[in-house]
């Protein structure tokens, strides 16, 4: 011992009391220092949380109903054939000589993934205020797992769609895929990131502003018809296709149709713009989401 170390003494046994031997913690909680403190070893630990979350989501969304699961399933097929009489029909708009079913379920597909994901992830902090303030997990966990279980039914309203599309693929002429399909992984993986990013940028906002929700549910609705979803780009005059190149989902839903259908146009460049803004909007969510995760307790 150096002559500077000083011990707390004994006095009963007259002896000097060794140190206690130092601590070690399994985890150690620290504020995050900067807005894109995002620690994403901390979020692949916490990945058993998510796949909870995950199935908790998938069980309780159709919980004490008749059908179950089946309106995965239901839900894709009574909104093409809705579409294709209202718009098909009586609207008579253009599905560039496609088959209507075909052409309305390729989309609507797509944009539920886009829409369920935004529209949940947007309540992450009002629905999950009571967890939040008991226990410490990253807070990102929960719009993540969000997005893997709409990905899931997204799987399973795309195998319908999978299967009426080899029908008509192998039964008539209508439909011409070609290489552009290869690029729908992508095209998904911009989705799933315009859902978070939008998501958890509301998600911050309706903490103190709770009329924003019914402004995004308005919003979604609107976007849909701003989205060639019932309509294809080539059907617009030169005017509103150049307005609508700036929506970043119609370039994904485009390319997600002329890879499948042959129908439609896929460019380039307009992917990359579709990833320059999922990118910045993914990032710009984070940012105001890091901030409200220190304060949101006050306000919900």
């Amino acid at each position: 011992m150096s002559p500077t170390e000083v011990h707390p003494i004994d006095l009963a046994n007259a002896r000097p009391i060794a140190p206690a031997p130092p601590q070690h913690w399994d985890l150690v909680i620290r504020p995050k220092r900067h807005l894109l403190d995002v620690n994403l070893q901390e979020l692949w630990a916490y990945r058993d949380l998510a796949s909870l979350f995950v199935q908790r989501d998938i069980v309780t969304v159709y919980k004490q109903t008749i059908l179950g699961p089946l309106w995965f399933v239901l839900q894709p097929i009574l909104t093409t054939l809705v579409f294709a009489v209202v718009f098909g029909n009586i609207a008579q708009i253009s599905t560039d000589g496609l088959p209507a079913i075909l052409f309305y379920m390729s989309g609507i597909v797509l944009w539920n993934y886009f829409a369920e994901s935004l529209t949940r992830t947007s309540s992450t902090f009002t629905a999950n205020a009571h967890i939040f303030g008991k226990v410490y997990f990253p807070r990102l966990v929960v719009p993540i797992s969000i997005v893997i279980s709409n990905l899931i039914k997204f799987l399973i309203q795309f195998c319908l769609f999978l299967v009426i599309w080899l029908w008509y693929w192998v039964m008539t002429d209508s439909v011409h895929p070609n290489l552009w399909i290869l690029a729908n992984g992508y095209c998904l993986l911009l989705m799933a990131g315009l859902g978070l990013g939008f998501g958890v940028l509301f998600s911050s906002l309706t903490t103190k502003y709770r009329d924003l929700t019914f402004l995004l549910t308005f919003g979604i609705q609107l976007g849909m018809y701003a989205t060639p979803i019932i309509f294809p780009m080539s059907s617009l005059s030169e005017r509103y296709r150049a307005i609508l190149w700036w929506n970043p989902l119609s370039h994904i839903v485009e390319t997600f149709k002329y890879g499948f259908l042959g129908a439609g146009q896929a460019d380039v460049l307009g992917l990359a713009y579709s990833t320059t803004f999922t990118v910045l909007t993914l990032t710009l969510g984070i940012l105001v989401f890091n901030r409200t995760e220190q304060t949101f307790m006050d306000t919900v």
